[in-house]
């Protein structure tokens, strides 16, 4: 429950921020703004304010700010407004402050990761050890591109490309200058040194463990997943498992292979605890997506605590920033052509558990996610679908080309459209996190 809440807060400050920019350029426009609400469907809390009602709604998946002459342009006539009024009507504005309102709120969501990340960075954020130290290959993920080019784990990157690095972080950042493109990976391997070229396609913007490579990990638990067998049987965080069914557990990479080994049995996990070895019986089930075994369970990954001045911490949080952004553009156009699965598609029920779990932690885990998901909010409103911000925006700049609205028939059909995709896309959406819940949150 404490997780929903807390979800639902951080949501609802993200719908704010959203509206609060449209709001404000209406209000900076001359737009009589009626309503400004936080949610859908009935009120729960309402007060009149000057001109303006603001309204917290019982449906917390969303919000609106109505304008006075919005989206009513061909029912004047029957709902005629005075001079005064006109004046401050959303469709008699120009349509350059019409797509200056409608642009506002994305915009804000896309401003806010660079505020709140330098935020993040300045009063201390964890972060995983291995991305200062040196880009070793601890596993690579077969059938992958890095698999297909040769690389092996023990590998040590030296260079990619042209560019010389010494950690993960600089071995991240040389790929996304090469995104899209074939990339020379110098590696050193027993002693001597090695030039291989990766055929990496786009996936190389997202780093080293897009192109199937992986820093070497411990197979120690870091998370349990609740109702899953590991939790059931009694692993417990912390716990480092030595062998399965006596076949021996080198690191976590180990664990997918032996594990699909299960075959509808009981398998028999040695584990380490306070110095300590047990065994403990666990029966993997199968997944109904891809039929894999699992058992429910996450590594521990070792962080080190950083905070940074206020200066580095602004370069840190804005370079973040763009980061996101891009890597979020990328996944959408591989989406788009096929490339990645549906299946990633996430809906309210797993932004609200990935809030929740957020704000639980610590204050740059609650920004870190605020931005990831305002960045995730603003770009879905980009969209050209009519219903959405960007398919207002699109609207506005055929009327500001052609020097005519579409016809208001066309834009009705439009929104119909509009309405049945995205009613589709909530649809998987919700089928992708209730698939979630059922397999354990894998």
């Amino acid at each position: 429950m404490v997780t929903i809440i807390a979800g639902i807060i951080m949501l609802g400050i993200l719908v704010f921020i959203h509206e609060l920019g449209h709001f404000a350029v209406a209000k900076l426009a001359g737009v009589k703004v009626l309503k400004f609400s936080l949610g859908f469907g009935p009120r729960v809390v309402s007060r009149q304010w000057g001109e303006t009602e603001y309204m917290i709604c019982a449906v917390p998946l969303g919000g609106y700010v109505q304008m006075l002459g919005e989206g009513v342009q061909e029912n004047e006539e029957d709902q005629p407004l005075s001079e005064e009024e006109r004046s401050r009507s959303f469709a008699e504005k120009s349509v350059s402050r019409r797509l200056a309102i409608v642009a506002a709120g994305p915009f804000m969501n896309l401003a806010l990761p660079f505020v709140v990340l330098p935020l993040a960075f300045l009063v201390g954020i964890n972060l995983p050890v291995f991305l200062d130290q040196p880009a070793c290959v601890g596993y690579v993920l077969p059938q992958s591109p890095a698999e297909e080019a040769g690389l092996l784990s023990g590998d040590c990157i030296v260079a990619v490309g042209d560019q010389a690095i010494s950690s993960w972080i600089d071995a991240d950042k040389a790929l996304l200058a090469q995104a899209g493109q074939p990339t020379v990976f110098d590696v050193q391997r027993d002693g001597a040194y090695h030039a291989i070229s990766v055929a990496a396609d786009d996936s190389s913007a997202e780093g080293l463990q897009a192109l199937g490579l992986a820093p070497y990990q411990d197979a120690v638990v870091g998370a349990l997943s609740p109702g899953m067998p590991a939790q059931k049987s009694g692993l417990q965080v912390g716990d480092r498992i030595l062998s399965i069914d006596g076949e021996n557990v080198a690191s976590w990479y180990d664990l997918k292979t032996i594990i699909q080994q299960a075959e509808e049995g009981t398998q028999n996990f040695l584990v380490e605890r306070s110095g300590q070895q047990l065994e403990i019986p666990i029966a993997p089930i199968r997944s109904d997506g891809d039929g894999e075994y699992l058992v429910g369970i996450a590594p521990q990954v070792e962080t080190v605590f950083k905070r940074f001045a206020f200066k580095e911490a602004f370069a840190k949080g804005a370079a973040r920033s763009c980061d996101l952004i891009e890597l979020t553009l990328v996944f959408i156009q591989k989406l788009v052509l096929g490339k990645v699965s549906s299946r990633n598609i996430g809906g309210p029920i797993t932004v609200v558990q990935v809030a929740g779990q957020a704000a639980q932690t610590d204050l740059a885990s609650i920004f870190s996610i605020l931005a990831f998901l305002s960045i995730q909010l603003g770009i879905l409103n980009l969209f050209p679908i009519p219903i959405l911000d960007g398919g207002h925006l699109l609207f506005g700049f055929f009327e500001l080309i052609f020097r005519r609205p579409l016809p208001l028939r066309v834009r009705e059909i439009a929104q119909q459209v509009g309405l049945l995709f995205i009613v589709l896309l909530m649809a998987l959406a919700f089928y992708n996190d209730i698939l979630r819940i059922f397999n354990g949150g894998q």
